[in-house]
């Protein structure tokens, strides 16, 4: 299992989003252009050099067309195709810049429009994702478990407690604060149509 500082994750991020361009056929420079990331960072990240952060893996997944989770799995010739995932062997990552985690709870490589991502967010971590041009459109719902997260989806502003569920479209700016004291934690599950 990696642990959420673990340089192995760093590496499986840096293997799919060169996969990734490399099947859309994207030129380091055309990537950036689609996602507003330099050709500098997005070199760095796939030589797996750079620990990225939430803002921009977030961008090189829009600029990609896939979801953010996406870029957490593994190839398809790594890993077959399993539909259990253990505990122990869902990958974890820690933002840099908000020290939020997320675990990839879903088998990886399964053939299903349906992504889960199991959330810790510390107190007063916010998270800004300013992608909102997609060439698919994502659906998403937030589901709280634990303590209280804002969730502002363009001028939409959506204050969670623990039970409550949020279901959006992905086509905003979005951003996610926890204005508490106490860490938040929240499973999302994510929906891409566009694979199906």
């Amino acid at each position: 299992m990696d642990s959420p500082n673990d340089p192995g994750i760093n590496e499986r991020i840096a293997r799919c989003v060169r996969d990734l361009r490399a099947t859309r056929g994207l030129t380091l420079d055309a990537l950036a252009a689609r996602s507003g990331v330099s050709r500098s960072m997005i070199s760095m990240i796939e030589r797996g050099a750079a620990s990225p952060t939430a803002v921009v893996l977030e961008k090189l997944a829009a600029g990609l067309s896939v979801s953010m989770a996406s870029l957490f799995g593994t190839s398809s010739e790594d890993t077959p195709a399993d539909p259990l995932v253990r505990r122990e062997q869902q990958a974890q990552w820690r933002d840099p810049q908000s020290g939020y985690t997320r675990r990839s709870v879903s088998p990886p490589n399964w053939p299903s429009p349906i992504q889960l991502v199991e959330v810790d967010f510390p107190a007063g971590a916010r998270v800004a994702y300013e992608t909102s041009r997609r060439e698919n459109v994502l659906h998403q719902q937030v589901w709280v478990m634990e303590g209280r997260i804002e969730v502002e989806l363009g001028d939409q502003r959506h204050s969670l407690h623990a039970g409550d569920c949020l279901a959006m479209r992905l086509d905003r700016p979005l951003i996610f604060s926890n204005p508490g004291t106490r860490a938040a934690r929240y499973v999302v599950a994510i929906c891409d149509m566009s694979g199906v």
